[in-house]
């Protein structure tokens, strides 16, 4: 007699159709989840996400929405449970940085804009993520994983210290939001990652030789690849990590 194979796991990621995000999506796909890639604006890069995560072998599907408003979060969930099954795990990794600059030359604008994303968004994927996956509530249980940064540490002098301040919230929104769900069977924990090759640099900061002037102060002298950090976040969302809640791996370099 056959027996009908068990579910794939089912994971949200906020920002997936490029970097960080991207790279996660794909290698959950490998590891086996199926994949709710959410994106802002970029639907063809999200659509090369979604074909990359079912030539892996899961189910997939982009989902547009904005992470700074909460009926779009609200909505990604929805929709990510109507088309792949009972959300699992997710993947806070949206995230802006505004222009480079010193913060007596920063609008409030930008820093708004940083911290309605970085802080208030995943607060709110946060909250709905605990409300579907909670087992008290009716869920299947599993995890959240919060993108942070070694901003958090170094606090990027000169460059734009509100969204290093904006990632210190995400370190202490992992904390106590590990304690709190812990007996809902959600374990929360955090990645770290230092300078990665990413667009953001250009994109965000309108600075290309970022990545060159920070090199020389990374021990390992390299910078990550987006690779190299979702093995840290699937390695995370994974019954490897079974027992691991509230904390924090630095993707860095040393750095």
């Amino acid at each position: 007699m056959s027996t009908k194979p068990a579910p794939r796991p089912v994971v949200v990621v906020t920002g997936g159709s490029r970097g960080i995000g991207a790279a996660v999506c794909r290698l959950a796909a490998a590891r086996g989840f199926d994949v709710a890639v959410n994106y802002r604006t970029e639907a063809e890069a999200a659509r090369h996400v979604v074909e990359s995560c079912r030539q892996a072998g899961a189910r997939a599907c982009a989902i547009a929405g904005d992470m700074a408003v909460e009926k779009d979060i609200v909505a990604l969930f929805d929709e990510a449970q109507a088309q792949l099954g009972p959300v699992s795990h997710v993947v806070n990794n949206a995230g802006i940085t505004g222009r480079s600059s010193l913060l007596a030359d920063a609008s409030a604008e930008v820093i708004r804009a940083t911290i309605d994303v970085n802080v208030t968004g995943a607060i709110l994927v946060a909250r709905e993520a605990a409300c579907r996956i909670s087992t008290r509530r009716g869920g299947p249980g599993g995890s959240i994983v919060n993108i942070s940064s070694v901003a958090a540490e170094v606090g990027s002098p000169n460059e734009y210290v509100w969204y290093a301040a904006s990632k210190g919230a995400v370190d202490s929104l992992s904390v106590g939001l590990s304690k709190e769900l812990a007996p809902d069977g959600i374990r929360v924990n955090a990645v770290a990652p230092g300078m990665t090759m990413t667009d953001i640099h250009e994109r965000s900061t309108g600075d290309v030789a970022r990545i060159e002037r920070i090199r020389p102060h990374i021990p390992m002298q390299r910078i990550g690849e987006p690779e190299e950090v979702a093995e840290a976040v699937v390695f995370l969302m994974s019954d490897a990590a079974s027992y691991m809640t509230g904390a924090r791996l630095k993707v860095s370099g040393g750095r």
